[in-house]
């Protein structure tokens, strides 16, 4: 399957970064742009999460109901991103003016591709070593990662956004992570006009 653009990861940024591609659709630029997200999202921080102190959101809110709301609000508002379930990446490897995107299960072509998983020292995905380095800005006992990055430019059309990217482990941060690079990738898609989506009453 080809892909315009691929989001790993089903998290808070993966899923702020698919619904702000997604709510582009009638925009002349993305309205023919094939998107998709692998949504493998069991090692989420948001499993376990309590949410407090995130403006718009009710106190009380669990992460584990906005991980299954968030997916439904993706199917509900942008059925046309292709949502894969159930998969787990192991490479991610460069081919020409595109990358190629292997799972437990499939094969999958992107011509640009966001990580949006944590950041523990576990991940497993091929093609990714030469970027891994400590965390700049979690505890060194923690044995965080991220990928060194530009504002989020990993190299040419390979973004990463959320934890991984370098933030903070704290929820709205992943979600604006995650907006940025979808932003950053509009842009792309127009020509580099700055590009953001808003819906209006």
């Amino acid at each position: 399957m080809n892909f315009d653009a691929l989001i790993i990861g089903g998290g808070a940024a993966g899923l702020s970064c698919a619904l702000v591609l997604g709510s582009a659709k009638n925009k002349p630029f993305a309205e023919n742009k094939t998107i998709g997200i692998i949504t493998h999202q069991k090692t989420s921080h948001l499993q376990n999460a309590l949410f407090n102190n995130v403006l718009g959101l009710q106190p009380g809110t669990l992460g584990s109901e906005i991980l299954t709301e968030g997916i439904t609000q993706l199917t509900d508002l942008y059925p046309h991103i292709t949502q894969i379930e159930n998969e787990k990446v192991s490479s991610i490897e460069k081919n020409g003016d595109h990358f190629i995107i292997t799972t437990n299960s499939n094969t999958y072509n992107s011509k640009i591709v966001v990580i949006a998983v944590g950041y523990t020292s576990f991940i497993t995905i091929k093609g990714l070593e030469n970027y891994i380095e400590p965390h700049p800005r979690a505890a060194i006992a923690k044995d965080r990662i991220w990928l060194k990055n530009t504002d989020h430019l990993v190299e040419k059309n390979l973004y990463v956004a959320g934890t991984l990217a370098g933030w903070r482990s704290q929820f709205a941060m992943a979600c604006g992570s995650g907006s940025h690079v979808a932003t950053d990738i509009l842009t792309l898609w127009n020509d580099g006009k700055q590009t953001k989506i808003h819906d209006k009453v």
